[in-house]
């Protein structure tokens, strides 16, 4: 059993490729933990069909790409486990005990449904988007995770995590650990170029979305569009100038610089020179990410063995977390013979 600290986290197979910010804002730091932590990194198919299910086969497909995707950002299956969420039935089979213990207003209160709901309606939501939240505690709940990598806006889930550990071993005896929230306060949160008040995201315009896979004609393109200001002084000031302060911050994170050198380095240039370095810099960045992403896909069976592999490392903690809890709660244990 590992001293280190267990910590875990999920990303959804929703596009083609990954996005900039999700790179710079989350799996950068996914990368740099594998040294200090028990980390536990897991695609999360099963939340993919929450809203809008994808084609069957472009789920696998996504799937792949993001499982790739993360080997190429740098996970390596030797310091860390990568694995597929429904390669593991414990998932949904401890979601099951935990959605029993959620309130109704509990589950309603989450913000995605709340969104979702006030703008076309409760009855026109499935009810995976009321209980994902849920499933994403089984998530957590199931590895006994002391610390889970999150942005401002997850807290919401994470604290549901939280009540539902406490509450689970209040009725029953100490069975989960109860997770803490790590936010590095190093991750670059890297905004929209056409809209900097918002992040950058794939559920935003593809205009203002940087993809590492993109060619590197379209993330030129993409950067030298970039919104700024009119004043064309170079400074970094996110609340005067956040489009520049944004192009910034991805110069200084692609490149392992900080802002203040970055400012100081393009002093008395104008945005349009700024703007050129960026593109050049994210092209350099994104390119032999994208060489080993299609490498590893060229490749589907050693990307299946390497998150076959994976999955077999998650479930020696998923599988006795879920007979421990099952033999809490009740349930009669299956016989073999």
């Amino acid at each position: 059993m590992s001293s280190q600290q267990r910590v875990l986290s999920g990303i959804q197979p929703t596009g083609e490729s990954m996005q900039l910010g999700n790179y710079l804002g989350a799996v950068q730091n996914w990368v740099a933990m594998q040294d200090g932590y028990d980390a536990y990194y897991c695609v999360v198919d099963l939340h993919a069909i929450t809203l809008d299910p994808p084609e069957p086969e472009a789920l696998r497909q996504r799937t792949r790409i993001v499982a790739a995707q993360l080997l190429a950002a740098g996970l390596d299956p030797d310091r860390c486990a990568l694995f597929v969420q429904s390669h593991l039935p414990e998932h949904p089979q401890l979601s099951w005990v935990l959605e029993c213990l959620t309130g109704f207003g509990e589950a309603g209160r989450m913000t995605q449904f709340k969104d979702k709901s006030a703008r076309s309606g409760a009855d026109r939501q499935g009810v995976g988007l009321f209980t994902y939240p849920i499933l994403q505690a089984a998530d957590i709940l199931l590895y006994q995770a002391d610390l889970v990598p999150i942005g401002e806006d997850q807290r919401q889930h994470l604290e549901l995590t939280r009540n539902l550990a406490q509450r689970f071993n209040a009725r029953y005896g100490q069975t989960f650990v109860v997770p803490e929230a790590y936010i590095p306060k190093a991750a670059a949160k890297i905004l929209d170029l056409q809209d900097p008040s918002a992040k950058m995201s794939k559920s935003r315009p593809e205009a203002g979305t940087v993809y590492l896979a993109d060619d590197p004609a379209v993330i030129t393109r993409k950067i030298k569009r970039a919104v700024t200001d009119t004043d064309n002084e170079i400074r970094f000031d996110p609340d005067a100038k956040p489009g520049l302060s944004n192009l910034i911050a991805i110069y200084a994170a692609v490149t392992g610089s900080d802002v203040e050198t970055v400012v100081k380095n393009f002093a008395g240039q104008g945005y349009g020179q700024l703007k050129a370095a960026v593109a050049e810099a994210v092209v350099a960045f994104a390119q032999p990410f994208a060489a080993r992403t299609r490498e590893l896909l060229d490749d589907p069976a050693e990307l299946d063995r390497i998150l076959a592999r994976g999955a077999e490392r998650a479930r020696r903690m998923a599988g006795p977390t879920v007979t421990d809890a099952y033999a809490k709660v009740g349930f009669l244990p299956a016989r073999v013979g």
